[in-house]
C-alpha cells in the first residue's frame, strides 16, 4: 500500500493560458523534466499552475495579517490539484538585489564568518555585528558600510565658453529654472560675460559663494511678488540639494542628469571595505574578515582548513560544507564579497541551489526554471549531480529544461506541445527518456541527433581588434574578432567571455548593437502590435475607415473601457486578505468601450483584429507597412502569437526572437548576442541559427557569447577562453574554426564538442 508521501501529484483539467484542459500525474521522489518548444505551455503548467497553487495553499495557513505582507497569488485555472507538497521555486528571472547584498549573504555564509571572527578573531572587535558593514557597530562611520562615496565633478557644471545668460551653468536646475536668477541677477557677476573672462574673485564667488552673506531678489513671473533669497555658490548648492540627500524620489530625467556630474570613488576612511578600523584590525591567522571575503571560495576553503582553534571548529565545519557545495556546482571562483547585482542569472540561480541544499527538509517539491541557462556543458554536469542529490534526499525535483544533458538524467520526461501557442498546450509524451527517442517529436529528434561541425565556415579577411584586455580576470588579451562572419565566444562560467565581449569589445567598439536577455515589456499594455509599431498603423486604418480619430482604437486613450481603463481586468485590494483580480464586467475583458468596438475595418472590430495571430494578420492586411513589420516576426517562427498578447506573458525564447526580428533587414552592423539560445528548445535553436546566418548573409558581423553546442558547432569562427573560471581563467585557449577546435586538448569546450559529435 502506498503512503501519502508516495502518492503522485495529480493535476485535473489545467487550462491556464494555452493549456488545453490537461490532466496528468507527476511521480514523487523522482527527477521529472518538462520539455517542449518555446511557448508550448511548460511554464504555464509548472510555474503558473502547480507552483502558484502550492504557494497559495501554503500561505493560507498563515494569519491574514502575515498574508497581507506576502506576495499574493490568484488561484490558477485548474479544477483540482491533489497530493501537493510545499514548493520551493528557483526561477531564472532576473533579480535586482540590494547594493549591500553579496555572494556571502545569499548563501548565508556571511553571518557564520562574522560569528567566527567574534569568537576567535584577535584582537576581538566585539560580537558578530561588530564585523558587519550593515550594522552601526561594524560599519565605517563615513560611508555607512557602502565602501564608496560620491564626489562632485565640479568642472562639469560649467562651460567657460558661455556667459551665465547663455547657459554657462550646465546643470539645468541652475540655468533653466528660477534658481538661475541667483547667478544672473546678483550684484557681483556680469551675466553677459563669458566665464573664461572671469577674475579669480568672480570664479570664487560663482563656484563657492560669498564670504559675507548676500541676498538676491527673486521676482515671481506670475504674481510679481519679490522675495529675498540668500545667494549660494553653485558647488555648495548642488551638494546640499542633490549630493547629500536621497534623490530616489526625483524625476528620472533629473536623476540621470545629476549622475552625470557625480563620480563614485572608494571611501578613503575604510579603503573601500565598508568596515570600521576596529573590525579591520581583528584577524585570524593573519587575515581580517575582508581579506577572507575577497578570496575566491576555493582559496578561502584552504585558509579555513588551517584553523585549529577549538572554539571555531564547529563554525569552520559549517562554512566549509557550504563552500564545498559552491565548488562542486562550479562557482568556486566567486569571492563571498562579490556584489549580488554583478552576478549573472546562472550564477544567482546556482547560489540559490547551494542555499537550498543546506537544509534538512525533505518531501519538498523543488521546481527549477532552466537551471542550466548560461552554463557550459562542463558545469551542466555538476547541476545534474546536485539535482540527483536533492532527489536522493527524498524530494520531488521538477525541472523545466531544454538541455539534452539534463533530459537524459530524468527519471521521467513530460513533453508539452506539440508546437507553440494555440498549437501547443497538450501532453505530447510522458514516460522514460529511452522511449521518447523512438518518437518523431521535436524533443525525441533532439535527443537522437548527433552534432556535426560546420563543414564550410565562411572565410574572413578583416577583423576588429581587442587590445590589452585586462578587466577583471582577463590576462592582457589581444584578440581579433572577424568581420561579417558568425563568431562564437565560448568557455566555462567565469572564464571571461562576457568581460571580453560585453565590456571590452563594446567599450572599444561602441557602435556595436547588443541584444541581451532583458524583457521587452512587463506591462499588460505592451503587445507584439505595440512593440513592432503596427498598432499605430492599424489605428490609422480604423480611423480612416470610420472617419474618426485613431485614438478611439487605443485602449490607452479614447477607446479604453472607462471602468478598467483598458486593462481588461480589475484588481481588488482586500486589505487583510489576498488581492483578487477579476475580469472587468463592463467590457468582459475586451479592454475597449462599446463605441470603439462598434467600428469595423474589413468587417472586424479592433478586438477581433488584435485576436488575430500574426499568420492570420498577414493574410488580413493589404497594407505594405504592416505586412513588412509582421513578416519579420513570422520569419523568426513567431507567427502563432496574437497581435494583442501581452509581452509580459512571452517566454524568454520568444522575447529574444522578437528582438532579432527587428534587425533582420539591416546591413553592415555589428551585433553581440548574449546567450541567444537561453530558453530555447533544440528545435528553436535551429530556427535561431537560420536567423543568425541570414544576418551574416546581409553582411553583418555576429558575435555570440554562447555555451550551446548546436550553435558553437555551426559557427564560422570560435574563440575559447579559460581554461577554468575566475583567476584560473581569462586566457585565450583557442581561436579558429569549429573543425580545428575538435583537436584542441586544453579546452573543455572542445572536449564536450568531441563527445557530442561522436
Amino acid at each position: 500500500m502506498s503512503t501519502y508521501l508516495e502518492d503522485p501529484i495529480t493535476i485535473s483539467n489545467a487550462h491556464e493560458h494555452n493549456l488545453k484542459n490537461i490532466s496528468l500525474s507527476i511521480p514523487k521522489n523522482q527527477i521529472v523534466v518538462f520539455t517542449g518548444v518555446s511557448g508550448s505551455g511548460k511554464s504555464s503548467l509548472v510555474f503558473d499552475t502547480l507552483a502558484v497553487e502550492s504557494q497559495r495553499q501554503w500561505q493560507a495557513s498563515y494569519s491574514q495579517y502575515i498574508r497581507n505582507k506576502m506576495p499574493h497569488y490568484t488561484r490558477p485555472q485548474v479544477d483540482q490539484i491533489q497530493n501537493l507538497t510545499p514548493a520551493i521555486v528557483i526561477r531564472q528571472r532576473a533579480t535586482t538585489p540590494s547594493g549591500r547584498s553579496t555572494v556571502g549573504t545569499i548563501v548565508d555564509t556571511a553571518p557564520l564568518l562574522r560569528l567566527l571572527f567574534s569568537r576567535i578573531g584577535h584582537p576581538s572587535a566585539g560580537g558578530s555585528m561588530a564585523y558587519s558593514l550593515n550594522h552601526p557597530a561594524g560599519m565605517c562611520p563615513v560611508c555607512t558600510g557602502l565602501g564608496k562615496r560620491q564626489e562632485l565633478n565640479a568642472d562639469s557644471l560649467f562651460d567657460p565658453t558661455k556667459s551665465l545668460a547663455e547657459g554657462a551653468i550646465t546643470f539645468s536646475q541652475f540655468s533653466a529654472s528660477w534658481q538661475s536668477t541667483l547667478y544672473t541677477d546678483n550684484s557681483v557677476l556680469d551675466p553677459h560675460k563669458q566665464l573664461r573672462d572671469f577674475t579669480p574673485a568672480e570664479w570664487q564667488f560663482l563656484r563657492d559663494g560669498p564670504q559675507d552673506p548676500l541676498k538676491v531678489e527673486i521676482r515671481s513671473n506670475t504674481s510679481g511678488r519679490v522675495d529675498q533669497v540668500a545667494y549660494e555658490g553653485v558647488i555648495p548648492r548642488f551638494k546640499r540639494l542633490y549630493l547629500n540627500r536621497d534623490i530616489g524620489k526625483l524625476a528620472k530625467k533629473l536623476r540621470t542628469e545629476i549622475t552625470q556630474h557625480i563620480t563614485t570613488v572608494p571611501c578613503t576612511a575604510c579603503q573601500g571595505t565598508g568596515l570600521n578600523a576596529k573590525a579591520l584590525a581583528s584577524k585570524i591567522n593573519g587575515h581580517n574578515i575582508i581579506d577572507m571575503m575577497r578570496l575566491t571560495v576555493e582559496q578561502l576553503l584552504t585558509i579555513l582548513t588551517g584553523i585549529t582553534e577549538p572554539r571555531g571548529i564547529s563554525l569552520v565545519n559549517q562554512l566549509t560544507t557550504t563552500l564545498q557545495r559552491m565548488v562542486d556546482i562550479g562557482i568556486g571562483y566567486l569571492p563571498l564579497a562579490r556584489p549580488a547585482n554583478t552576478l549573472s542569472g546562472g550564477e544567482l540561480q546556482r547560489l540559490k541551489i547551494v542555499r537550498n541544499l543546506g537544509g534538512s527538509l525533505n518531501n519538498i517539491t523543488y521546481i527549477f526554471d532552466e537551471p542550466t541557462t548560461g552554463l557550459h556543458p562542463a558545469d551542466i554536469r555538476k547541476i545534474g549531480t546536485m539535482l540527483q542529490q536533492l532527489r536522493d534526499a527524498h524530494n520531488n525535483v521538477l525541472v523545466v529544461e531544454h538541455a539534452p544533458q539534463i533530459m537524459r538524467l530524468a527519471d521521467q520526461l513530460i513533453d508539452i506541445g506539440p508546437l507553440a501557442g494555440s498549437q501547443g498546450g497538450e501532453i505530447s509524451y510522458q514516460g522514460s527518456v529511452a522511449n521518447i527517442q523512438q518518437l518523431s517529436t521535436p524533443t525525441g529528434e533532439a535527443l537522437r541527433r548527433r552534432l556535426t561541425v560546420n563543414p564550410t565556415p565562411r572565410p574572413w579577411h578583416d577583423s576588429y581588434a581587442i587590445t590589452d584586455a585586462h578587466r577583471h580576470n582577463l590576462k592582457h588579451l589581444n584578440v581579433s574578432i572577424p568581420k561579417q562572419v558568425l563568431t562564437a565566444v565560448t568557455g566555462v562560467a567565469g572564464s571571461g567571455k562576457s568581460t571580453l565581449i560585453s565590456k571590452e569589445f563594446v567599450a572599444q567598439h561602441p557602435q556595436t548593437i547588443t541584444i541581451n536577455q532583458q524583457p521587452i515589456g512587463t506591462s499588460i499594455r505592451s503587445t507584439p502590435a505595440t512593440y513592432t509599431g503596427v498598432m499605430d498603423d492599424i489605428r490609422k486604418l480604423f480611423g480612416q475607415a470610420n472617419g474618426v480619430s485613431p485614438s478611439w482604437f487605443s485602449f490607452n486613450a479614447k477607446g479604453a473601457c472607462p471602468i478598467c481603463h483598458g486593462k481588461g481586468v480589475i484588481k481588488y485590494d482586500m486589505a487583510f486578505a489576498d488581492a483578487v483580480e477579476v475580469t472587468c464586467e463592463a467590457c468582459q475583458g475586451r479592454r475597449y468601450n462599446s463605441q470603439a468596438l462598434s467600428y469595423r475595418f474589413q468587417g472586424k472590430s479592433i478586438e477581433q483584429v488584435l485576436a488575430l495571430t500574426i499568420a492570420q494578420a498577414l493574410d488580413f492586411f493589404n497594407d505594405a507597412k504592416i505586412t513588412a513589420k509582421l513578416t519579420g516576426l513570422a520569419n523568426v517562427g513567431l507567427d502563432y502569437l496574437t497581435l494583442g498578447q501581452p509581452t509580459s506573458t512571452l517566454s524568454g525564447g520568444e522575447t529574444q526572437r522578437i528582438k532579432i526580428a527587428a534587425e533582420l533587414q539591416k546591413q553592415g552592423a555589428t551585433y553581440v548576442l548574449d546567450e541567444p539560445s537561453a530558453g530555447l528548445h533544440p528545435q528553436d535553436v535551429q530556427v535561431l541559427l537560420r536567423l543568425l546566418r541570414q544576418l551574416v548573409t546581409n553582411q553583418n558581423t555576429v558575435i555570440l557569447i554562447e555555451h550551446n553546442l548546436d550553435l558553437i558547432s555551426q559557427a564560422d569562427w570560435v574563440i575559447d577562453l579559460g581554461p577554468h573560471g575566475g583567476e584560473r581563467g581569462g586566457q585565450l585557449n583557442f581561436a579558429g574554426t569549429p573543425a580545428d577546435l575538435l583537436t584542441c586538448q586544453n579546452s573543455l569546450t572542445a572536449k564536450y564538442l568531441r563527445l557530442a559529435t561522436n
